[in-house]
This record gives structure tokens, C-alpha cells and sequence, in this order.
């Protein structure tokens, strides 16, 4: 169902009872300076470490096809096997649209509408909308694993539709970037992209405004931006991940790692994780989202 803003309010304190129980049954939100409370580690986070570099920052991760789809979907590419996911945290998920400065944004949101202890913002690629990165079965249940570990963290999740690529795209994220940090003040911001998204989060890493209110990003199968050194985040100093298959058709692993290994001489703080043999789609299928989130709001 579509709300506006206006109707967070009506549904805060019932998204609040749900959530609740959501962050009881995972463990309870996390530390202020701690670490997320794991969620499916078991399932999501056993992966095999083939080759490691930079002191533990270049990864190279065992995957097979046959073993990561196949083995682990009851319908290959569509449907996860039914011990991947939760579906209780559907209780603290709602579709809004945001009024942000004019532009009409749609949103799925999981987890509380205000005074999150941090967020996270998926960003889809062409021909996807705010469904992606909200659908529980596809991709392997990576997405409900996020969003598990966001909210059963007493943290929020979004999904935002985005229309554009370019500037108008750029836009409107910055504006989610605002209105997230407004709902929760003080509070770490985390922004992934995937595919051509990817170019949304690069235009971000221009807009000073969303920098400040940015703790870092992920980059799953992304183009490259060669003048990322000349960004506002890039001078923050922000923790960025990189996340490529090795047989990306789209955009090339090797661009991405070229830009990652330029970053680690001049002493950035980024990571980078290569799936051996992934596709396109690999790094949204295997990311370890606990991994990923626990760095970078350590960092």
C-alpha cells in the first residue's frame, strides 16, 4: 500500500510494536560502537577465502553456480529455499512515497520511521525499482537478510525507486540521504548501489551536503568513475567496499580493481571483494551484509 508522509505517523507506533518483537527474537539492536547481532551467518556467511592482498583488503571468494543457485534456491534465480529467510520482518516493512523538496520519491522502508540507530539505502540498477531490493526469495535471500539484520539491529532499511540515472536520479537520493539523516539525527548513513546505480552513488560522492551526512558506501558491479579522487567523500576519507564478479560481461572486474588498488596506495580505506567466476549479479547474491555493514559503521 502507498502512503505519504504523512501517514508515518499513523503507522509509527504499530511498525514500533512489530519491530520490537523483530529485534527480541535476533538478539536486540546493536551497540552504539559494537557489532550488528547475526542474522542466517550460518547460511550467509561461510564463504571460501581463495586469495586474500593488501593486508586483508583485496578478497578473492570462491563461488559455483551450481552450489550458490542451484544448490541453494528451490526455483533457480527466483525463489530461495524457505531456511534463507524470516518473513516476520515484513511486520516493520510499509511502501511510502516522500515528498523531498518537490520530488516524489518512492520508498520501501523496513524498520523504524524515525530515531534509527543507522541506515541503509539500496540503490537497484536499470529496469528494477523499489521491489529489488525488498524481494525476500530472489537473489539468493540476501535482501531478507539485510533487511533482518538492519531492523533486527534497530536499524531502517530503504529501497527507493529510481527513475533516473542522472542527475535527476542523483537528486532525488541526495534528498532520501537528508531525509533519512533528519529522521535520525546524529545517526550513521549507508549508502549501496548496484549495476548502473552505481553512477547514483558516484554523484553522490560529489554532493558535499550528502557526504556529511554519509558514514560510507558499497559498490556492488559497478562502472567505474575515474575522477572519484576528486570527489567530497573521496577527501572524507569514507569507507568504500567494492563487490565485482570475476566474469562480469557488464562493467569489468579489472576497472573496478584498478581503481580500488589507485586507492589503497594513497592509503584509502577501502575494501574490495572478488567472486571467482560471479556474474553480473553475483556480488548482490553473495554479499556478506554483516561484513560489510559492521566496517564500515566501525570505521
Amino acid at each position: 500500500m502507498r502512503m505519504s508522509t504523512s501517514d508515518c505517523a499513523v503507522i509509527s507506533v504499530i511498525a514500533a510494536f512489530f519491530l520490537s518483537a523483530v529485534m527480541l527474537s535476533s538478539g536486540g539492536p546493536a551497540q552504539a560502537a559494537g557489532t550488528l547481532a547475526p542474522f542466517k551467518d550460518e547460511l550467509f556467511s561461510k564463504q571460501t577465502i581463495l586469495q586474500t592482498g593488501d593486508d586483508g583488503a583485496f578478497e578473492v571468494i570462491d563461488y559455483d553456480e551450481m552450489r550458490d543457485i542451484n544448490g541453494r534456491d528451490q526455483i533457480p534465480q527466483k525463489r530461495v529455499q524457505q531456511k534463507y529467510v524470516a518473513l516476520g520482518i515484513r511486520k516493520a516493512q510499509a511502501d511510502e512515497t516522500l515528498s523531498l523538496d518537490g520530488i516524489k520519491l518512492d520508498v520501501t522502508r523496513v524498520g523504524p520511521p524515525q530515531n534509527a540507530a543507522f541506515t541503509v539505502i539500496f540503490i537497484h540498477g536499470r529496469d528494477g525499482d523499489r521491489r529489488l531490493g525488498a524481494n525476500d526469495y530472489s537473489f539468493g535471500g540476501n535482501f531478507n537478510r539485510l533487511k533482518n539484520l538492519a531492523a533486527g539491529n534497530g536499524g531502517v532499511y530503504y529501497s527507493p525507486t529510481v527513475k533516473s540515472f542522472d542527475s535527476n536520479g542523483v537528486a532525488a537520493i541526495a534528498g532520501l540521504v537528508r531525509y533519512a539523516s533528519a529522521q535520525s539525527p546524529g545517526r550513521p548513513v549507508i549508502l549501496s548501489c548496484a549495476s548502473m546505480g552505481s553512477q547514483v552513488c558516484w554523484g553522490i560522492a560529489r554532493d558535499e551536503g550528502s557526504v556529511k551526512r554519509l558514514k560510507g558506501m558499497l559498490v556492488m558491479s559497478g562502472v567505474t568513475d575515474p575522477d572519484f579522487t576528486k570527489s567530497a567523500f573521496y577527501r572524507a576519507k569514507l569507507p568504500l567496499w567494492f563487490a565485482h564478479g570475476s566474469r562480469d560481461p557488464v562493467y569489468a572486474a579489472s576497472d573496478q580493481q584498478a581503481l580500488f588498488e589507485r586507492l589503497r596506495k594513497a592509503k584509502y580505506p577501502a575494501r574490495f571483494t572478488l567472486f571467482q567466476t560471479g556474474n553480473h549479479g553475483t556480488p548482490i547474491r553473495m554479499i556478506d551484509w554483516r561484513r560489510v555493514l559492521n566496517w564500515i559503521l566501525a570505521a
